[in-house]
Parts: C-alpha cells; structure tokens; sequence
C-alpha cells in the first residue's frame, strides 16, 4: 500500500502544478482595467510591457475645473497606451524640465506603468513617483522619472500627473461654499490621492499587488508624499513611503480654510477675475496668464484631504504605519545663497543667518560647528542652509516616523561630474536641465569664492532611478553608474521588503529605537555613519522651531 502512495502523490502534485500553470493568466500587451481595454507595447528586449497616458481620472475641465477628480469614463473597444498624455498646465517656472506628453492640456490626469510581469495577478511590489517643481512645475512624462529601469529589478513602476498652480492649489470661498464637506483646494493632492486608489483597484491586471504599494517623490512630490501618509483618503492604501528632499513638516504648516479662501480672494483680484463663474469660464491658457507665477496656497485643512495639520496626525500617531526611506542632498542649499556677493566670512554669514535665528543665532552656528572664516566655505555651513531649505523638515518627519515606524535614513553626497563636451556653454538649472550660460554668468562663475560643492537639489533622482543616460549634460563616468545601481537597489529593495539592505550591499540599520540615528551616506564610498554631533544640531535646531 505504502508503495501504490507513493506515485499517486506524484500524480496529485503534477495535476495541481499543472492546473496552476494554466490558472496564470498570461499578461498581453492588452489589459483590461475597469474603465475599459488598453493596449501598450513592450521594450526592445521583450523584458518589459509599457502602458502610457492611461487616465486615471476624468479630465478636471469646464464644471470639474476646482473640484475633486471624478472616475474616469468608460470607453468601448481598445484604447491605445503607447504615448505620455498632455503634462500638467505649467508656465516656464524653472525653464529647463524635459517633457515627453503630448503639450500641456487641464486635461492631465494619466499615468505611465512599467511592469516586468509575466501574468496577470503576479503580486510584484509597486512603486507611484509624483514628480517635484514646487507645485507649480513637472510632469510624470520628464525622462529622469522613467521606470524602467526600477521595472528590471521586478518592480512595477508608475508614474503619475497632477493639477499644479493654480488649477491644482486654489481655494475660494465660492470653492468652499459649493462642496458638500465645506472645504476647498487640495485638489493636485486629491489627484494623487485617487492614482493610489485607481492603482489599488487595476494594478493585479498589471502583474502588481495592491497590498504592495509604496509611495515616493521627490522635492514637492516628496512634501506631496509626507500629506498623503497623512490623508484618510489614501494612507491606508499604502506599504511604504519613500521622501526625497522634503516634507510637510516643521517649520511648515498647513493653511486654515479660512487663510486659504482669503489668498483666494486676492488672487482672484489680482487676475480682474470677479467670481468663481468667470473664472470658470476662461480658457485654461488666459487662466494661466492671468495667475502669479507662485504657489497658489500649498496644503489646506480642508477637512476632507485633511483633517488637521500634519504634525497633530503624527501627535495622535494616526499617520500610515508603514517603514519609511528618507533623506536628501549633500548641497540642498548654500551659503553663497544668503551671502548675496558679500565675503565669506563668519560676520557675514552671521549677519545673513540673523534675520531667521534672531537671538538664537549663534547657538544654531556653534550647533552646526560654523565659528571661522574657513567654516562658511565649508560642508558645515552647506549643511545648514540645505536645512534651512529641504533637511530639518525631512529630519523632522523622520524623527516623528521613527517613534512608531522603521525609518531609514540617508544622505546622498556625490557631485554631479563635469558637462559633456558637447554641452560646452551651457550651466545646469535646479529643475535638473540645462540653459545657454551668458558671459556674464561664466565670469561670475569664475570669480566666486570656492564653496565646497556636494550633491545640489534634485541631483539625486537620476540616481537613483537609474536613469542617467537620459540626462545628456553631464559626463557619467563608472562612479556615477556604480552609485546609481546601489541607489536603485537601496530603492528595489525597499518596495519589496520595506527595508534596502539586501545581499552585498553596505548594512543600513533603521533610526527607530536609536538614540544617535544611523544614517546611509551614499557616495563612491557609501557607509552608514551615526554623528552625536548632527543629532544635537537637528535638536537645537527643533528647539528654535518650537519656540
């Protein structure tokens, strides 16, 4: 008998290996979602399938212009996914972004899949990218987010439009009064809020796991990321987070509806506009035109996105509970900056530094270790002007994650190499592009004291998804390729197991339960490194915030 069990357990195991073969639902270059058929390409190799410009959401025009985004419509037959759709309605806030969409349109809402799967329902992680550009800028078409490369190490990459500006951020009481909840703006934050959802429902056709979800921007998409662990409309859709150079927390804080609807009012003057009606009523270009090029109010308590400020959720501990990666750059900013051409010397830097610290002022200095002449042309003073700008947020909201959640945090530190030879004559700009450099710019270059240069804003995401060959400015060399597969490692791991470390890379411990937090410096040489001394500056420094 024992002999006879033998080969009919075989049997069994065959037919069930067989029967699960043939459950796996192969993945075409045609997927169903629920709003109807769509029909991407794959890559060269065959590796990867592409779905491109597919909407999200209904497009936020005529009487859905300042509202929450609404479904998409269903469609009959196939739907093309093969071209970026329209970038987000923009000015030339920063001048150097590189789109691929299809020109800019109010018409914006649509996402860009790379999947490596091979079935449907493959349960791979996922990872949603919402570009920066200071609210106001940006597109999820820009090369430098392209996911393919992520997609190779068996992620599934998206990324995925906004409202900005004016079309994303306005509030007005006329807003207001309109919605049920009582509350306006927010609305680029509730487009991101409902590409996680519309990710949630359609992702498993794609070979993703809506139970794998993480989340990760960098600069205003990075703030965008810290509110939407803290939305009741989208933090429970989440498995990890990821911030690259900023977050909504100290010294930032969300407007009150009431503040909100007021700097609507002024704008709404300040652009001969008399009611919500006529505004309505223009033409997304006159709209654009008759803005001011600036923020049009960020992050509202609407009570509906938002509950409350987003350090009363981390009080309350109500954020998402999931392991969280962050950091930023070496150079987020500089002292050069402040100086405004006067000497770098310590009086100076103190009399810039004055109008923000006031009596505390030398007690941030000595803090952050900047007593000489020589110390402001240091990484020191580089250190806290980039704090100023992007850093102590970002350490502070990971201060705040780390008291519940696994936090793991780093410092991304290598200079971008020279320009290419081809690129001679032209200079870098902050959005990660490129501008003609007058002569007057190359003398002033030229004659500037010698700052210590590090990794500046936005330096890191072409690393760190690599995605190097799409920036043609600068001469890579095998460092920058070799920082770049660590950094998109770090980042492949992390969606996969909400922790980067991983076979043959340098250890990287979370900050949660350390006393001295554990940070990854990311560099030729990347180690993790612990400094009792940076510590006591960030709690300095949270002193002076708190006030």
């Amino acid at each position: 008998m024992k002999n006879l069990m033998k080969p009919m357990a075989a049997i069994v195991l065959a037919i069930m290996a067989l029967a699960s073969c043939q459950s796996k639902k192969e993945l075409g270059l045609q997927v169903m979602t629920q709003q109807g058929l769509v029909e991407g390409f794959a890559d060269e190799q065959g590796m990867l399938k592409m779905y491109l410009g597919v909407p999200f959401a209904a497009a936020p025009v005529g009487d859905l212009r300042w509202k929450a985004p609404q479904p998409a419509a269903p469609w009959e037959g196939v739907r093309e996914a093969k071209d970026f759709g329209p970038d987000p309605m923009q000015k030339n806030v920063f001048g150097d972004m590189n789109f691929r969409g299809n020109g800019r349109s109010e018409d914006c809402l649509y996402l860009n899949i790379w999947t490596p799967a091979q079935y449907q329902n493959e349960g791979l992680p996922v990872l949603i990218y919402f570009n920066g550009g200071g609210l106001v800028a940006g597109s999820g078409s820009e090369p430098r987010y392209d996911g393919a490369a992520l997609a190779r190490k068996g992620v599934v990459s998206i990324t995925a439009n906004y409202r900005e500006g004016v079309f994303g951020f306005m509030s007005h009481p006329e807003l207001t009064a309109e919605t049920e909840y009582k509350g306006s703006g927010n609305y680029g934050f509730l487009d991101q809020a409902a590409a996680i959802q519309w990710v949630k429902d359609n992702i498993s056709a794609f070979g993703g796991d809506p139970k794998r979800i993480t989340i990760v921007g960098e600069s205003a998409g990075s703030f965008s990321v810290s509110v939407l662990m803290c939305s009741p409309l989208s933090k429970g859709n989440l498995a990890g987070a990821m911030l690259s150079s900023g977050a909504y927390a100290l010294p930032m804080h969300a407007l009150t509806q009431e503040d909100a609807d007021a700097r609507g009012l002024q704008i709404f003057e300040h652009a001969g506009v008399a009611s919500l009606e006529e505004a309505r009523a223009l033409s997304a270009d006159e709209l654009l035109d008759r803005m001011p090029g600036m923020n049009m109010g960020g992050l509202v308590v609407d009570h509906y996105f938002l509950a409350e400020d987003v350090c009363e959720t981390f009080a309350k501990g109500e954020q998402a509970q999931v392991p969280l990666l962050a950091g930023w750059n070496s150079q987020e900013g500089s002292p050069e900056g402040y100086l405004r051409g006067n000497e770098p010397t310590i009086d100076n830097f103190r009399a810039a530094m004055a109008p923000t610290f006031g009596e505390m002022t030398d007690e941030i200095l000595e803090a952050y270790g900047i007593t000489t002449d020589e110390d402001v042309l240091s990484q020191r003073a580089n250190d806290l002007c980039g704090d100023l700008f992007t850093g102590f947020g970002t350490w502070y909201f990971s201060y705040l994650h780390a008291q519940q959640q696994p936090v793991y945090r780093y410092k991304y530190n290598h200079a971008r190499p020279n320009p290419s030879a081809k690129m001679e004559g032209y200079t870098a700009a902050l959005a990660g592009g490129v501008k003609k450099q007058t002569e007057e710019e190359k003398k002033a270059e030229e004659a500037r004291p010698h700052f210590t240069k590090g990794a500046v804003h936005s330096a890191d995401i072409e690393y760190a998804m690599g995605n190097l060959s799409t920036n043609e400015f600068y001469a890579w060399n095998d460092d920058d390729y070799a920082i770049s597969e660590l950094f998109l490692t770090f980042y492949a791991n992390f969606c996969k197991n909400g922790n980067p470390n991983g076979e043959g890379l340098p250890e990287w411990d979370s900050m949660q339960g350390k006393d001295v937090a554990p940070v990854m410096q990311i560099d030729v040489e990347s180690k993790q490194v612990a400094s009792e001394e940076v510590e006591n500056a960030y709690q300095t420094m949270l002193r002076f915030y708190q006030k």
